[in-house]
């Protein structure tokens, strides 16, 4: 995870040059808390003026958001990124874009969220997960590459996987989310891919290993020319058994 934190830190001082850098494309789950928890340390410990001029000029975009919760709810997305992100670094709530899980008109609420991103140009640098069933943010199998950002329907697989966080209840995890698209995850300046654990090794494989496929989106970031891949070795097992048609760039053993 060190190697992670030291290539988002080195974005993020890169960011303090730019005149208009776009805004990051930031997850959750708990392959992220990690990440967030030794990102904050760093960012923590810059020197004060620099520190300043990255909390004011910080702007990022979530993946998703469930819908029905709303942003106090503990479970919803927003609350994490506040958890994470807004209280240790002091950030206002229109600097950690989320969409509005409690709207009214969830459909709306997404081409709401789209064109807000396209206005603010676009994402830069885009932190992803990896779903067990291969989605990322909550774009569900199958799903092609050129998707925006929509409501969808969660899968079993992917409330089962999220139970932890409702009572390890998968009932009480939502039917709906919101999430950005593959067309505008692909439009990013740069991905990273954070997958760790074994019981990632299966997914990582076909998402690796195998042509693209609607039924494992995530396979569709190979086609990102700025693709990184960061795994552990026991994400990576079934992986390096295998022989990759055009490996993105591979960064190994992240603890």
């Amino acid at each position: 995870m060190e190697d992670l934190v030291d290539h988002w830190e080195q974005r993020l001082r890169e960011r303090l040059a730019e005149p208009a850098p776009q805004p990051m494309g930031l997850a959750t789950g708990r392959t992220m808390d990690p990440f967030y928890r030794l990102l904050v340390q760093r960012l923590r410990s810059w020197p004060q003026k620099d520190f300043e001029r990255l909390r004011q000029g910080w702007l990022s975009f979530n993946l998703d958001e469930y819908v029905g919760l709303p942003a106090a709810a503990e479970t919803s997305f927003a609350a994490t990124m506040r958890r994470h992100l807004g209280e240790p670094l002091a950030l206002r709530s229109d600097q950690l874009r989320l969409p509005d899980g409690a709207a009214s008109d969830p459909e709306a609420e997404a081409e709401r969220y789209a064109s807000a991103l396209q206005m603010a140009g676009g994402l830069g640098i885009q932190l992803l997960g990896l779903g067990i069933n291969g989605h990322v943010g909550f774009n569900e199998p199958p799903c092609s590459d050129a998707v925006r950002c929509r409501v969808v329907q969660l899968s079993d697989a992917t409330r089962r996987q999220n139970a932890e966080d409702f009572a390890t209840d998968p009932q009480g995890v939502p039917l709906q989310a919101i999430t950005i698209g593959l067309g505008e995850i692909l439009a990013a300046g740069e991905v990273h891919l954070v997958v760790t654990g074994a019981a990632k090794a299966a997914i990582l494989q076909k998402v690796l290993c195998a042509e693209p496929t609607p039924a494992v989106p995530a396979s569709w970031l190979r086609q990102h020319p700025r693709l990184w891949v960061w795994a552990d070795a026991e994400a990576l097992a079934l992986v390096r058994a295998t022989a990759m048609p055009e490996a993105p760039q591979e960064v190994p053993g992240l603890y």
